[in-house]
């Protein structure tokens, strides 16, 4: 784990500056203590981090829970309430981890992980135009198209586009944001091409610190930054202050049928979540290692059972996080604990630092990580391959950019399963159709290894087009499992040819059987998987 501290140190820091104001919007939009977000972003990184079998996972506050979580407070009566709730999801995920649940995530189609990543590339960018010009002073509703302001994703960009033509946006935020979306390209297409120290001092640190020498060096001038426009951790006086930002569950509500049911709602929604970023980052990874999902709901559970005891939000491994470890260098699960304990250090000793740093910036670091992750080369990529793939993947990131990230990824997994039932359909059998000879025409038909019930409809209408005086042969040597639903088609089938002349010969394993009686007994008296 610590072979590859050169790499993991700078990503670590890049993770830091992308996880922190995220930490907070986040809870934010869930309703929570502005603390509750660092706790899950320290939990997430240091003991998730620690336990999953994930080496370039980040795992933290996730956006898809906060309308959950923002329900949940209300509904149960309180945080202390909900926080039971976060701990028993912990538990259960625990379990879903030992009953080996891991493997769900590897039944979602390669089409709506590579839409899902694209999504939230696509979303991240429209999200942080509003603060790249310093116009969206709130992170609320930060991965979701409807905000809890009553604004939504196509209203903030309009607002911005009126504020830009009017003159009427944040001047400061603006400079400062390309200042470092400068710097960024520069490092990134550059100077990390011409030497070690390059590499080692990331582009994002440089801007981040460029923000905070901005925010002093403009102060008391026209293009100062005010507060509204910087990052806004909570600033403890002492430290009987920071342990008075704790809070902890009140377990007497453990019975209530209401908080059973949120912990089954977190457990379900931040499992499928966590699986998919890991399916996800799994293939984002240069060196294309593979995470053990049982372990990870594991590490999951662990880490939501802690979170909730000291009073943080639910965790799961989030997409954006991960992302941004992979594009800055990251090569083990040591940057994303180190990650954890920067946040750590952080929130104790340097917040007031902290609340310097410009939204504007992290803005700018964020356009680079969507843009990695929605480069219009994959448009390309999927529409090349066809559309049984290039269907469900739009569909997922429209669903992700104006819905939110489970229907986004819902509707795709919805279509995936629509295509796959249309090519079953077309490929229940094979028909070969031959000329007319002795005043019959011979065709022959070969069902398909599988055939099943979502097959009939196709069947049936090949067999109902047979012309009439036709000589029909019935290949079965290949099929190893036919559905009841088709022996009962071909059974009925058998007695409408005799009115229509046609003779069958059903070619098996068994040998060739002219004119079959019954279908029905031919099958049942065929073993099942022979």
């Amino acid at each position: 784990m610590f072979k590859n501290l050169k790499n993991d140190i700078p990503a670590s820091i890049v993770v830091f500056f992308v996880a922190l104001p995220l930490c907070l919007g986040i809870a934010l939009a869930s309703g929570a203590p502005l603390f509750s977000g660092l706790i899950a972003g320290i939990v997430g990184g240091i003991v998730v981090g620690i336990l999953s079998g994930s080496q370039i996972g980040v795992s933290g506050p996730a956006a898809g829970l906060a309308a959950i979580v923002l329900t949940a407070i209300t509904a149960l009566g309180g945080w202390e309430n909900f926080l039971v709730a976060v701990v028993l999801g912990g538990a259960i995920q625990l379990l879903f981890g030992v009953l080996r649940l891991g493997i769900i995530g590897y039944y979602f189609p390669s089409s709506v992980i590579k839409g899902m990543l694209t999504g939230i590339g696509i979303i991240i960018i429209l999200k942080q135009i509003p603060y790249f010009f310093g116009i969206d002073k709130n992170p609320e509703g930060d991965f979701a198209f409807l905000q809890i302001d009553g604004e939504n994703t196509l209203t903030e960009l309009l607002k911005t586009l009126n504020a830009l033509f009017s003159g009427n946006f944040d001047k400061g935020a603006a400079i400062i944001a390309l200042i470092a979306i400068g710097i960024l390209i520069l490092w990134s297409a550059v100077l990390s091409k011409k030497g070690k120290i390059f590499q080692l001092i990331q582009g994002p640190l440089v801007a981040v610190v460029a923000g905070i020498v901005y925010y002093f060096v403009t102060r008391d001038t026209g293009l100062m930054l005010t507060q509204e426009h910087l990052v806004s951790v909570p600033v403890p006086e002492s430290i009987s202050d920071l342990k008075a930002q704790l809070s902890f569950p009140n377990f007497e509500a453990i019975t209530r049928t209401d908080v059973i049911i949120t912990a089954f709602t977190i457990a379900l929604v931040a499992s499928l979540e966590t699986l998919l970023c890991v399916e996800a980052t799994d293939k984002l990874d240069p060196q294309k290692r593979v995470t053990p999902t049982n372990r990870e709901l594991l590490a999951q559970g662990t880490g939501n059972m802690i979170s909730g005891l000291v009073g943080g939000l639910p965790i799961t491994q989030v997409i954006v996080r991960s992302s941004a470890n992979i594009q800055s260098g990251g090569k083990s699960k040591a940057s994303a604990i180190i990650h954890g304990f920067f946040l750590l250090i952080s929130v104790v000793t340097i917040p007031q630092i902290l609340n310097y740093i410009p939204l504007s910036v992290l803005a700018a670091i964020l356009f680079i990580v969507g843009y990695k992750l929605a480069k219009p080369s994959t448009f390309k990529k999927m529409y090349s391959l066809g559309w049984k793939q290039f269907v469900p993947f739009i569909i997922t990131i429209l669903g992700i950019v104006f819905i939110d990230l489970l229907w986004g990824i819902g509707l795709g997994l919805l279509v995936g399963i629509v295509v796959i039932l249309i090519k079953s359909y077309q490929n229940s059998h094979f028909l070969h159709i031959e000329d007319k000879s002795n005043g019959k025409h011979k065709i022959k038909m070969t069902l398909a290894e599988e055939v099943t019930f979502f097959n009939k409809g196709a069947i049936l209408k090949e067999l109902d087009s047979l012309p009439r005086d036709t000589q029909l042969e019935f290949d079965v040597r290949k099929t190893r499992y036919l559905d009841n639903d088709i022996v009962e088609i071909l059974d009925d089938f058998a007695f409408k040819a005799k009115e229509r002349n046609i003779d069958i010969k059903l070619i098996s394993e068994r040998g060739i059987i002219e004119n079959p009686e019954s279908f029905i007994e031919f099958f049942q008296l065929r073993p099942k998987t022979a």
